[in-house]
């Protein structure tokens, strides 16, 4: 058998659309514009891109951007100032600081300077404190976008064997919680996790999440599971530098029933779903009804 290829570019232009329609009926019916600032410390290449794809979606969608670089340099003082100006403003809807940062600052305590209804990237330990007792939170946009993919293709996870292989903050342990949610039995993998290949097996839902190439080969996947990719791994091969994905793509396709591929899988989905919490935290921040199908 060949898995499915489920097409996360194709899906995040749709999430894109719903957050779309949902601007212009906020701006249209309650004369509110969504606002997303973003955070940027020192001249990072990568994520220079990324910021500005995040600022050209943003605008797209019909919110405003309000993008803020600081030299690489900056106290932590003025950082927390600004971001407690943007805590303070009402345009602003949704605030991230792009990491990583210089060494000379805490990502963890850049986190807890940003209001808990603001922190669309999820990362707040209330946020993620609300999500582990299952009650309404601002999630993680990797992992939302996981079980958007997933509840598209799937229908209802209830009843699901679901393997996560990583642990980390921002992807394997909100995935967990998102998926226990939706009534799987979850498995947290990872290193040190013995017969680790006994244990994917047994998934009918495998999320690689661990930041090794092609890591899980697909004798380790039970037939017709579903795979989501998280990883994005550049490697040099035959010459050429390419990006794969945490499994063996080409053997697990053979085994699996669907697949995300490295690229166009999970990694469209993130900039989509900032974009999905962004509407949620307006939303919530006005007293009115959330998207459907934008949220957790």
């Amino acid at each position: 058998m060949t898995a499915t290829v489920i097409d996360g570019k194709a899906f995040a232009a749709t999430v894109r659309e719903k957050v779309g329609a949902h601007v212009t009926r906020l701006k249209e019916e309650h004369g509110i514009t969504p606002g997303l600032a973003v955070v940027l410390v020192g001249e990072d290449p990568a994520s220079e891109v990324y910021v500005r794809n995040k600022g050209k979606q943003t605008l797209e969608v019909g919110m405003n951007s309000f993008e803020h670089k600081l030299d690489a340099d900056v106290s932590k003082e003025e950082l927390y100032a600004l971001i407690a100006k943007l805590n303070a403003d009402p345009a602003v809807h949704g605030i991230l600081c792009q990491f990583p940062v210089p060494a000379h600052l805490s990502e963890q305590d850049i986190v807890a300077q940003i209001d808990p209804a603001k922190d669309v990237d999820g990362l707040h330990v209330l946020n993620a404190g609300l999500l582990a007792s299952g009650q309404r939170a601002l999630v993680s946009c990797t992992p939302l976008g996981c079980l958007m993919l997933l509840r598209d293709h799937l229908g209802s996870l209830s009843g699901l064997n679901a393997v996560v292989i990583g642990r980390s903050n921002l992807v394997g342990k909100p995935l967990a919680q998102l998926l226990l949610g939706d009534s799987c039995t979850v498995t947290i993998a990872h290193s040190r996790t013995k017969d680790l290949q006994g244990v994917v097996s047994q998934a009918d839902i495998v999320v690689a999440a661990v930041g090794r190439p092609e890591m899980v080969p697909g004798d380790w996947i039970k037939k017709g599971a579903t795979v989501i990719d998280v990883g994005i791994n550049r490697i040099e091969r035959d010459g050429k530098k390419k990006l794969v994905g945490d499994v063996d793509y080409a053997s697990c396709a053979q085994v699996a029933g669907a697949i995300t591929p490295v690229p166009g899988g999970v990694g469209p989905m993130t900039i989509a779903c900032l974009l999905a919490n962004t509407i949620t935290a307006c939303c919530r921040a006005n007293g009115l009804q959330e998207p459907d199908g934008l949220t957790a």
